[in-house]
């Protein structure tokens, strides 16, 4: 299985890299089309702003690659945000894969942002591995994606929103898979293993 890590100006691409290099995966870190054009699967990790990050995929028309990919794909963090149709960060068109706005969390007296610590998952349905249900995962957001039809789990913080995503071969996850201990590495076997 040949597995390309998008690279761009993300902040967690090596915690990724030692993520899927404990569960034994062969991948490859890279911006060029061609290689994630020919990978079994992609993962689009992300930590980072929404339009910097969008211009630099832009720029070098990866933009257009990953709305394209027919093969299996994994939204990771801002990956995931980018991978909605326009996120309120600077006001930022994004792919349009997924069909929601990426909205600001407005802080409490109680809770303040960003969403940052462990918080469990509430599993709808689709592709993540069912014993993740109630697993706690680690989250650092300021922005999040609304519950829609394409939600395969919620986790509430502030009011409940999209842990999870799932629209044809496009995956998502808004919290970190790679930081998330035992339960993230059953979400990246999930991906690895079910998503076809």
């Amino acid at each position: 299985m040949k597995v390309a890590v998008i690279k761009y100006n993300a902040g967690n691409i090596r915690s990724v890299a030692f993520a899927l290099e404990r569960l034994g995966v062969t991948f490859t870190i890279t911006d060029d089309p061609e290689e994630i054009r020919s990978a079994d699967k992609v993962i689009f990790p992300g930590v980072g702003e929404a339009s910097t990050t969008m211009q630099y995929l832009t720029e070098r028309k990866l933009d257009t690659v990953i709305k394209n990919l027919k093969q299996p794909v994994l939204g990771i963090c801002l990956g995931m945000q980018l991978m909605c149709a326009h996120s309120e960060e600077n006001n930022t068109p994004c792919l349009g894969i997924f069909d929601e706005t990426v909205q600001f969390f407005k802080p409490t007296h109680q809770q303040k942002v960003p969403h940052m610590g462990w918080n469990s998952l509430n599993l709808s349905k689709g592709w993540l591995n069912q014993d993740l249900e109630g697993e706690f995962v680690y989250f650092v957001h300021s922005y999040f994606v609304p519950i829609s039809k394409q939600t395969v789990a919620t986790t509430e913080y502030i009011l409940p929103f999209s842990s999870a995503l799932q629209k044809g071969n496009f995956y998502a996850v808004q919290f970190h898979p790679e930081k998330s201990s035992n339960a993230g590495e059953l979400v990246l076997k999930s991906f690895f293993e079910k998503s076809r």
